[in-house]
């Protein structure tokens, strides 16, 4: 097993390297920089330090891990050619450095014997250039395939390994869905370097305009004004609901409890869905957030009472979301999303202990019953209990409709319990059609139930045309308006 020294050269000026650094420089052991595009490489050159460097992978690789996984893998065969080696990379090596992290790995493995001697980062004159302290919070994030929920606004960020126009350019899309096109950042070039620092303080939509685009840019974003706070995060949303509940807190807030706040969970749910159905973006995010509100409200209150927190919360759905996808996260096989939804089904039965199939349709919660009816129908199918085509479920819904004219027939008053039960059946009956055809019964319902309205409406505007309260009008004068707001609607749709 060969020995490797880990080297940082810093962020680019001479006066930055440490003495170790030019001591094992002038060791007379093989040396290999990760590349030689940094400002050091000309004190090298004028002391004719011999070296390699990887810069030629870049060039085979298409993938930046790709690059640094050969990296790493050829060191280590280099080392136990040469006993001893020296690898050299930019800055600190501990520092946003992919290879060193590799490595670092195979070194727990007993693959590699390591010895990190660090240099300074590039953090700390991007610190000077901007003239700010850490002292609150900073975060550290590679450009190179960036997400939007490594992003917090609360913290100042350096992205680095910003290398070229390309990666600023899908830098730039991101920060712009988070902060919006005018928000300023700093884009630094060659961070404390004498005679090649330069500092552009910019609007996020001008990022990928500069020319400067080099491997040694990186961007500083500071966080976001908490006085003119115009961007709020979950964590601000925690913070919001922790203070309303405290000592100083809202009243009313602070006296909730799981139970009395129960139903705003069913009803903020419902406003979403009545957003989505009448195609309201703007209302959708703000249903969203109303419902967002209900799992933080009942965290806070499951943390005051030392029972879960938020925590627990999103670990026990990352958890089930994990163990439910094992054709994600496990690399199983599944042919079409029935198959997913099967297997997901499974999944949870063996979890919660649900043997007996009768013990599956149980588990179905009381959900509104137009819901609950189609779910029971589905569990009911996977054991293969259901018709061969909708024909089948069609007619049933005759054969109940006519028991239900039978019973209405020779009603006499008594028979209240029957006529429930077989109108129970009759509506049954059609969420099995509505099930053949992927439709959810409750949402075309709501949809019938808006349709409604929006005709009563019309048909009141009628009314009051004619001058005449509704309340005064007979059952066939309403029938005659509401026959009229139907056209009246449909020609208003053609209109639009």
């Amino acid at each position: 097993m060969g020995k490797i020294y880990v080297l940082g050269l810093g962020p680019g000026d001479v006066g930055s390297l440490t003495l170790k650094v030019v001591e094992r420089l002038n060791s007379g052991d093989k040396n290999y920089l990760r590349t030689e595009k940094h400002p050091i490489i000309d004190y090298i050159k004028g002391k004719n330090i011999s070296y390699e460097t990887y810069d030629y992978v870049y060039e085979k690789k298409d993938k930046f891990e790709d690059i640094y996984e050969f990296i790493a893998k050829d060191l280590i065969e280099k080392s136990k050619e040469f006993n001893i080696i020296n690898y050299f990379v930019p800055g600190n090596p501990i520092v946003a450095e992919k290879s060193v992290e590799i490595l670092l790995e195979m070194e727990k493995q007993k693959r590699v014997e390591l010895e990190i001697i660090p240099g300074m980062s590039f953090i700390d004159p991007i610190l000077i250039a901007v003239n700010r302290d850490p002292i609150d919070g900073l975060k550290l994030i590679n450009g190179i395939n960036l997400k939007p929920y490594y992003v917090d606004i609360n913290t100042d960020m350096i992205i680095t390994q910003v290398y070229n126009s390309r990666i600023a350019s899908e830098v730039k899309i991101i920060l712009s869905e988070i902060y919006g096109d005018e928000f300023e950042i700093y884009v630094i070039n060659a961070a404390g370097i004498e005679g090649k620092e330069k500092i552009f303080k910019i609007p996020i939509y001008g990022l990928d305009r500069i020319k400067e685009i080099s491997y040694l840019t990186s961007i500083y974003i500071p966080k976001v004004d908490k006085i003119n706070k115009k961007l709020y995060d979950f964590n601000d949303l925690l913070s919001l609901v922790e203070r309303l509940r405290g000592e100083d807190g809202c009243p009313w807030d602070r006296e909730q409890t799981h139970l009395s706040i129960r139903e705003c969970a069913i009803e903020e749910a419902y406003e979403v869905v009545d957003a989505i159905d009448q195609g309201d973006i703007d209302n959708l995010v703000e249903e969203l957030g109303d419902l967002i509100l209900q799992v933080i409200f009942h965290s806070q209150i499951g943390s005051e009472d030392g029972n879960f927190n938020i925590w627990d919360v999103t670990t026990k759905i990352c958890n089930k979301l994990i163990d439910r996808h094992p054709h994600v996260f496990e690399e199983k096989k599944v042919e079409n999303s029935e198959e997913v939804v099967y297997n997901w089904n499974d999944i949870k039965f063996k979890v919660q202990n649900i043997v007996s199939y009768t013990e599956r349709l149980k588990s179905i919660p009381p959900l509104p019953s137009l819901m609950r009816s189609y779910k029971v129908q589905e569990r009911a199918k996977e054991v293969g209990f259901d018709w061969n085509n909708v024909d089948g479920a069609v007619s049933k819904i005759k054969e109940e409709y006519l028991e239900v004219l039978e019973i209405l027939n020779n009603f006499k008053g008594g028979d209240m319990d029957r006529l429930e039960e077989e109108l129970g059946d009759l509506l049954f009956s059609v969420v099995n059609v509505c099930r053949f055809f992927n439709i959810n019964p409750e949402v075309i319902l709501n949809k019938s139930i808006n349709k409604f309205i929006n005709r009563f409406e019309e048909m009141e505007n009628l009314s009051n045309q004619r001058n005449k309260d509704l309340k005064e009008m007979t059952l066939e004068e309403m029938d005659e308006l509401w026959n009229l707001s139907k056209i009246h609607k449909n020609k208003r749709f053609d209109k639009n």
